[in-house]
């Protein structure tokens, strides 16, 4: 496999005539003049008519999120060690807005030769084309996968004045009492959403979907009591858990979270194959030359390979969880589909 501009072409500059050549019939060619064997190196070394190497500018991360979610810290994660691999400036750049149409819109149509990247957020990239379609963006055929980042599981919340410590004992809570408890998301077609209805067809309870605008206003809520169930990435909960003001009763990985040992994770509660573990991936605009693609790729390994960069996903309660391109084009397809299947179920429209 060559590095982008390993390969190079001979120039189109046509060698001098040899002696003896004739014009539109065979000939033996004489010896090649010594001007234009010292030449043949250096023409053979020039890169093909408008290819450039990659990258030959700084190369920019957009964020379809504001500043301290998810998204924006597995970008960063990798901004500053990537750029130095690359020998170019690697800008994080954060455009919210429109339930994240703005930033991955503008991401899709970037000009497909590296420099300009996204991260994908799972919720976005399966959850909503499952409730909205593939109108304005589909993930699958606009952008091109360069490598998963981060894969955290999620963790399940209740609040503290409920008498279960354990999702089973939640579900038999729930089950006596049918649309009496609230649980809470980050919106229509959210991760939060999606999962906890997936949740609700598994365990066959019955609980009332108050979507809200942003995480702070969501645990609020729930220290408060008018929400009882909730789930989240740990990074915005850990604390609140351990101070008591909020309980823990699994995890959505088929392990333990080792931020959380004491938490039983859904494996042991008898579930198995829940889509709902939140996970970051970095994409291209769709078309970008596979050199580059697959440059990206190296050196995105690497990265995540740092124990300095692992060190600092775990710190945040999450797993630097290296995938190659295919595999994360085939979860995001097996993903919307999963996510399809519990939308139609469910009876979920857009907003």
């Amino acid at each position: 496999m060559s590095a982008p501009g390993g390969r190079r072409a001979a120039a189109d500059t046509a060698l001098p005539a040899q002696p003896g050549a004739s014009r539109g019939g065979l000939h033996r060619p004489g010896p090649m003049p010594r001007r234009a064997l010292l030449a043949a190196p250096a023409l053979l070394a020039l890169p093909a008519r408008g290819q450039e190497a990659f990258p030959n500018r700084p190369v920019t991360i957009l964020v379809a999120s504001p500043a301290g979610g998810g998204t924006d810290f597995s970008a960063r994660l990798i901004a500053e060690p990537l750029a130095q691999r690359l020998g170019q400036p690697v800008v994080v750049e954060n455009r919210p807005g429109g339930n994240g149409s703005i930033g991955l819109l503008a991401a899709a149509r970037a000009r497909p030769d590296g420099h300009t990247l996204t991260v994908g957020y799972s919720g976005t990239m399966t959850g909503r084309p499952a409730v909205e379609g593939v109108a304005d963006l589909d993930p699958q055929k606009d952008f091109a996968p360069v490598a998963l980042l981060t894969d955290t599981p999620q963790v399940m919340l209740v609040h503290p004045s409920l008498p279960v410590r354990t999702l089973p004992e939640f579900v038999a809570y729930a089950k006596q009492r049918p649309g009496q408890l609230n649980y809470a998301s980050a919106g229509n077609g959210s991760l939060h959403h999606l999962g906890t209805e997936l949740l609700k067809r598994r365990t066959g309870i019955d609980l009332v979907h108050v979507p809200y605008r942003g995480t702070g206003e969501t645990i609020s809520d729930l220290i408060a009591g008018r929400i009882q169930f909730y789930m989240n990435s740990p990074p915005p909960v850990i604390g609140f858990v351990r101070d008591g003001r909020l309980r823990a009763i699994a995890t959505t990985g088929q392990q333990r979270h080792p931020a959380l040992p004491e938490v039983p994770c859904l494996a042991e509660a008898g579930i198995a194959d829940m889509p709902v573990n939140v996970w970051y991936a970095l994409y291209a605009p769709a078309r970008t030359p596979p050199p580059v693609l697959e440059k990206l790729g190296r050196e995105v390994q690497a990265v995540l390979a740092d124990p300095a960069v692992q060190s600092r996903a775990m710190e945040a309660g999450t797993f630097v969880t290296y995938a190659e391109a295919p595999a994360v084009a085939a979860r995001l397809a097996r993903e919307i589909a999963a996510w399809t299947e519990v939308v139609k179920q469910a009876g979920i429209k857009p907003d």
